[in-house]
């Protein structure tokens, strides 16, 4: 472990990361790509910390489809065994079946169409047995739909950021000296975020009475808000004394395990609302010698600004001037 002798002892340490300092019980980085934290919890029973409306709100859009879909055909196979096995199907009047595979297709749909509030008409509950389980299966399937509802409207509604970041960061040239730099972009269309503000902290193991802690220092930007965000933002903290980056390499950057941490705040007047999103970059994630290419060109009529999203990440080697 390296002592970082380039870090200036005078650099402000920002303690209200929410990150703890002690390096041997951090394993990976703090914040994934994603924006969520590298984190599992444990110690209390699952059921205790799992929340299902959470879960269902911040899950992929084709886990969410997947899940409503194999709830809707596993609550009927459900209630289609109920029927089978407590004999209220020899209740059910209208069922033409004259295989076991034949009156078992019959009864889960009818459960379908019981479940969904359909009812068709053909087979129909005459007995006390099958009428209270249909009952009751009517009930949880408007009180199903009610809840299905609820969360797409959750998940509609939920204020989002929208916003897409460079693969990589790198390390460039800047005026006279050198710069980190990433760069984001708001994707979506007629969506352009206001008042727009970006936090950039460091996390970096240090050596302190002989044992690694990890340091956070809040890093300075050449500009750090925007009024109005219809192009992409290039972040840009420059490297000089002020910078606990003056003087390291890469392999710095690997000995010190360096993970950046990046907060975007913004008004979103779609949603009306603040919006936020997280992301990181770890020292694997830095290129040395490398610039953005521009991702924005004239239209052909020169009417237009076009804003090209595949180039976020692109860029090129440049050689830094030996200081």
């Amino acid at each position: 472990m390296s002592t970082h002798k380039f870090i200036n002892p005078g650099l402000k340490i920002n303690n209200d990361t929410g990150f703890g300092n002690n390096a041997n019980t951090v394993g990976g980085r703090f914040i994934n790509r994603d924006g969520s934290f590298n984190m599992q919890k444990e110690g209390v029973p699952f059921w205790t910390k799992f929340s299902i409306y959470h879960t269902m709100l911040n899950m992929p859009r084709w886990k969410f489809i997947s899940v409503i879909i194999l709830f809707y055909f596993s609550i009927n196979l459900v209630y289609t065994l109920i029927y089978l096995l407590t004999g209220a199907s020899e209740q059910l009047q209208g069922l033409i079946a004259t295989t076991p595979w034949a009156k078992f297709k019959e009864v889960y749909f009818f459960s379908t169409e019981t479940f969904t509030t359909v009812g068709y008409g053909r087979v129909n509950p005459v007995g006390d047995l099958a009428n209270i389980i249909a009952a009751i299966e009517a009930m949880s399937g408007f009180l199903s739909f009610a809840i299905a509802t609820g969360l797409i409207y959750g998940r509609f509604s939920k204020p989002r950021a929208y916003l897409a970041f460079s693969d990589y960061a790198v390390v460039a040239p800047y005026q006279d000296k050198t710069a980190l730099m990433f760069r984001f972009v708001s994707y979506k269309e007629n969506h352009t975020l206001t008042n727009v503000e970006v936090v950039l902290t460091i996390g970096l193991q240090q050596l302190e009475n002989d044992k690694p802690v990890f340091k956070f220092y809040s890093l300075a930007l050449e500009r750090s808000r925007a009024d109005n965000l219809p192009m992409n933002f290039t972040v840009v903290h420059p490297i000089d004394e002020n910078s606990p980056l003056v003087g390291f390499a890469f392999e710095d950057m690997k000995t010190a395990d360096v993970e950046l941490y990046v907060l975007v705040k913004a008004f979103d007047d779609v949603y009306s609302n603040v919006v936020l999103q997280r992301t990181s970059y770890v020292y694997e994630e830095i290129l040395f010698n490398r610039k953005f290419v521009p991702m924005y060109r004239e239209s052909d009529d020169g009417n237009r600004t076009i804003l090209e999203l595949h180039k976020l990440s692109e860029s090129v080697e440049v050689e830094i001037p030996a200081r």
